[in-house]
């Protein structure tokens, strides 16, 4: 599990990681390989980036080794792959300002006035920073404290046994809908128009259930209020455009109403940009300041493939050409896994 333990006093580490998605996963395993220490920030409050937000229970079909893995699957191996590294990590909030050191690295500030201490950075930041499209309702900051709303889901057994309302149209609406019906107490889809924007198959299978009683579809209907105390859901309240009204029992609302996506403050740290992408050399993922690497979707160059493979061989690369930051005048000697082994827990 990530622990953020060490988040509230300044850290000093020697690569900073902005993004916890994938790729940054598998930038903590390419750096620990080469002895370097990782902080990793995201605006997330769990890791997997927009596999885990997106898409946990799609199969992804071109991860070599797999020929089928489910992102909330491929965000556990990874975890598991970067734990002996020991990484850092601080979700749940920004990077809001970089500056270079008159000593060399760089300084790193979040959203939570934590500084972070870094010989070098690697953006692994996606489409940039992102966060959920929140619904206007009343309370609702009171409720997401308490975990009764949310906006992924971590670990579905946490709802084993509750009553969930799920908000939402698309992908990841239908997509947990189907996961939780055998887990959850009770599952409620709404939905303001019987057209869903999921897969057809999901959809159909959705329908298929519902007609089964194993998930309730309200439709037409949007959230009009939420209804408990102390932030603990008692019932959600729904409403349709001609004011009909329908109280729901729930323990939980999921709202997936898709992710606001911007690069936010990392536009203004004087890194080349084009079309809100980042250029990199395609041999080192360097950016045009020095001690700063992009990888993944956020990073842009001749013959870029938006590939989670593409961003795994860019981790390798940049971490490579990170490591004379860290260690100055040491030579690297690069033995493959098979014979140099992954440190013991």
């Amino acid at each position: 599990m990530p622990d953020d333990s060490a988040a509230h006093a300044a850290v000093s580490t020697d690569v900073a990681i902005i993004g916890a998605g994938p790729t940054g996963l598998f930038a903590v395993f390419e750096c620990g390989m080469l002895r370097m220490k990782c902080v990793v920030i995201d605006t997330l409050e769990a890791i997997g980036g927009q596999c885990a937000a997106l898409y946990p229970e799609k199969p992804i079909y071109d991860i070599p080794g797999y020929p089928a893995i489910a992102g909330a699957d491929l965000v556990a191996k990874l975890e598991q792959q970067a734990e002996p590294f020991a990484p850092i990590y601080l979700l749940g909030r920004r990077v809001d300002s970089l500056a270079q050191m008159q000593e060399g690295g760089f300084e790193l500030r979040t959203s939570k006035d934590e500084v972070v201490r870094a010989k070098a950075v690697i953006v692994a930041a996606g489409a940039g920073a992102f966060g959920p499209n929140r619904p206007p309702l009343n309370d609702l900051p009171a409720y997401e404290a308490s975990g009764a709303v949310r906006y992924m889901v971590a670990r579905r057994e946490e709802l084993r046994g509750k009553r969930v309302v799920i908000a939402g149209g698309g992908d990841s609406a239908v997509d947990w809908a189907l996961s939780l019906k055998d887990i959850a107490k009770r599952v409620t889809v709404v939905h303001r128009r019987p057209k869903f924007r999921a897969a057809p198959e999901s959809v159909a299978q959705m329908e298929a259930a519902a007609e089964r009683g194993e998930i309730d579809l309200a439709i037409p209907y949007q959230l009009h209020a939420l209804h408990g105390e102390g932030g603990e859901l008692s019932h959600v309240e729904l409403a349709t455009l001609k004011g009909e009204k329908r109280m729901v029992p729930a323990d939980h609302l999921l709202a997936f109403f898709g992710l606001s996506m911007e690069l936010g403050p990392i536009a203004n740290w004087g890194l080349g940009l084009e079309r809100s992408h980042v250029v990199v050399n395609p041999a080192t993922c360097a950016t045009s300041i020095p001690g700063i690497h992009a990888i993944g979707d956020i990073a842009t160059y001749q013959g870029k493939l938006k590939l989670i493979l593409q961003g795994f061989s860019e981790a390798a690369m940049a971490a490579h050409a990170i490591h004379p930051q860290v260690f100055p005048g040491e030579a690297l000697h690069f033995e493959y896994s098979t014979t140099k082994g992954v440190p013991a827990e």
